[in-house]
């Protein structure tokens, strides 16, 4: 392509936003920056401040570009996102998922009822299911009728309002497992990390395949803990086995979560699915009301608890996105991953 055309250009960016895979972060910093010097020129901003990570890695991604021209950076633009049309089969059209039946329809979740049971299903494969403030906000309003690269859009009040933000989006979500009444059980068919993992102390029961894994590798990032595992954790497990996973980042596989009572059972990955089931349509068949007051008289009385733990852990984890240990954990996080 010799100096792409603004027409050409601007068929481009539709066919950016018909791609139905995530090409990746790498490749979206690159996109970004080309975008940049196409349509504005060489990067002559300020440098964003040191806790401004995500602005402060699109910057350097643009500056990098250096003094090439608008129209070289038009083509190279134009070549790439050709290049991953190509690579999806060569088609532009964008997908949109359609709901089957009535209801509520979301977009990062797999939502369905039969035989009496709910299932919420995290439908992110491409990112292993990491967990984005959209999949928060879904899996609440599931339960109600909720990754590192999710830090990409800084609000206008900067890291802190980012921060506070993120803050009552986790308080909020976690909160909806210690109000939820009827039994609630988790399903793990593979690797589980972070929240997906922290949650769990709030679940009645915990069915795994013996290839899941279970890792909350929060100091590592410079982060703290989450979900009311702080408290959770060393009362199910005791306090020195909690500390393992909490402070030191200890990877756990199914059956050392399951000896350690995180977790209930653990299953063949060729049976999972059919025992699992078979369990739950049983379950679902019992008394309901027994259920849920036999469930509240369980739960009632940690409930306050709880919540003092919730509150606790956010504000904590509030100083610590803002701080710079935190920013300098996640760069080291994302430069090793980039080395990989």
């Amino acid at each position: 392509m010799m100096g792409a055309t603004v027409e050409q250009f601007e068929q481009a960016k539709s066919k950016l936003s018909a791609l139905k895979k995530d090409p990746g972060n790498e490749v979206k910093l690159k996109i970004y920056a080309l975008f940049k010097q196409a349509t504005q020129g060489p990067c002559n901003t300020p440098k964003p401040g040191m806790l401004d990570f995500v602005n402060k890695v699109k910057w350097d991604a643009w500056k990098s570009l250096g003094s090439i021209s608008q129209d070289e950076a038009r083509e190279q633009y134009c070549n790439l996102i050709g290049s991953l049309v190509e690579a999806e089969g060569g088609s532009s059209a964008q997908v949109t998922a359609t709901p089957v039946g009535g209801g509520a329809t979301y977009e990062t979740l797999l939502v369905s009822t039969a035989d009496d049971i709910t299932t919420i299903k995290l439908n992110r494969p491409a990112k292993k299911n990491a967990i984005t403030p959209e999949m928060y906000n879904e899996i609440i309003a599931a339960l109600d009728g909720n990754d590192l690269s999710t830090f990409t859009k800084i609000p206008e009040g900067g890291v802190q309002e980012m921060a506070r933000q993120g803050a009552e989006l986790l308080r909020k979500y976690v909160r909806a497992y210690i109000d939820f009444p009827k039994p609630l059980v988790a399903v793990v068919n593979g690797p589980a990390v972070g929240i997906s993992v922290t949650v769990l102390g709030l679940f009645d029961l915990i069915y795994a395949t013996e290839r899941a894994t279970f890792h909350t590798p929060f100091t590592q990032l410079g982060q703290s803990a989450e979900g009311c595992s702080s408290y959770t954790f060393p009362r199910i497990m005791g306090p020195t086995k909690a500390s393992e996973m909490l402070l030191f980042n200890k990877k756990l596989t199914a059956s050392q979560a399951c000896e350690l009572g995180l977790i209930t059972e653990v299953f063949p990955d060729t049976s999972f699915q059919s025992e699992v089931w078979t369990r739950l349509k049983a379950y679902a068949r019992l008394p309901p009301q027994s259920l849920a007051l036999s469930k509240q008289l369980i739960r009632s009385v940690e409930k306050e608890r709880l919540y003092a733990v919730n509150d606790a852990e956010v504000e904590r984890l509030m100083e610590r996105w803002t701080s710079e240990e935190c920013f300098n954990a996640v760069m080291s996080f994302f430069q090793a991953k980039a080395k990989l």
